[in-house]
């Protein structure tokens, strides 16, 4: 798996939430104080956090460098500029969360705004050099094979479409049965793409797996970087999270899923304009005909 999955545009709050779930019990103390304390924090010397989130100073340069940052001091400089950024924004519609007074109209710039927000934290999230390297992976492979169960596997369906109608050898699985069958069945120069926000979806994982055990390259689209799933990946892509709670997987994760691997999408017509556009034509011409 590549070391690197978070990209360098990271935010410190963005990066935290990202990874919370598999922090350790003190990290997430840390992270916890931190989300709760932003400001105060970029004003505390090491030993004065130490201290309010009851861990050791060491514990603490670790947790910086499991963000990405060489030591408290940039964790604390980062954190400054995040929040003076954020200070800076609107705030009538960053509550994207759905009150029962809420107009349409109101509820229509909360939506607008949690896309907005989500697409924002995937950019942060995103390590754009490997997002360049599965483009290429996927341009080189004999077949792409998305994975993805509930509301993943619409995603994953849905990029099957888009694939297919450039000339790709494609196929979009999400029963478990089938996902096990096939990634059983893959060789060295397939591709498998396995789609799951939490990271911990136990079919999802156990494809991917044995996708990589054939031979197959193996890619793992999540929100976190150190789940079980990105563990069976060689390339791992991060989306955002964004979204308020009444919203769920309609707008947030799916989203930030999309938007991803459109990005993917692009990056591979933009070197072959032409002959895209002339594959993709001949597919419309088929469903019109």
């Amino acid at each position: 798996m590549s070391s690197n999955v978070l990209g360098k545009s990271r935010k410190v709050m963005v990066t935290m939430n990202s990874l919370r779930d598999s922090l350790t019990p003190a990290e997430k103390r840390i992270a916890d104080y931190v989300i709760d304390h932003s400001i105060q924090v970029t004003k505390l010397s090491i030993a004065e956090l130490s201290h309010a989130v009851n861990v050791g100073e060491a514990t603490i340069i670790r947790f910086c460098r499991t963000l990405g940052l060489k030591g408290f001091q940039e964790f604390k400089m980062e954190l400054a500029i995040e929040n003076s950024n954020s200070q800076q924004n609107e705030r009538s519609i960053l509550d994207s969360d759905i009150a029962h007074n809420d107009s349409a109209e109101l509820i229509g710039q909360k939506l607008q705004n949690t896309i907005n927000n989500v697409l924002s934290e995937t950019l942060s999230l995103l390590n754009f050099s490997t997002l360049e390297q599965v483009a290429q992976t996927i341009k080189q492979c004999k077949g792409i094979y998305f994975f993805g169960i509930g509301s993943s596997g619409i995603t994953a369906e849905e990029a099957k479409n888009k694939f297919m109608r450039i000339g790709f050898n494609v196929d979009a699985l999400n029963n478990n049965h089938f996902m096990y069958m096939k990634a059983s069945l893959l060789q060295k120069g397939d591709l498998a793409i396995g789609l799951s926000h939490s990271g911990s979806a136990v079919e999802t994982i156990k494809a991917l797996r044995l996708a990589k055990e054939s031979g197959a390259t193996t890619v793992a689209l999540t929100h976190n970087p150190r789940s079980n799933i990105a563990s069976q990946a060689d390339f791992v892509l991060i989306n955002g999270n964004r979204q308020g709670h009444l919203q769920g997987d309609s707008i947030g994760t799916k989203i930030s899923q999309l938007f991803v691997l459109d990005l993917l999408y692009t990056l591979i017509v933009k070197d072959d304009v032409v002959g895209s556009q002339h594959r993709k034509l001949k597919t419309t011409k088929a469903l019109d005909s």
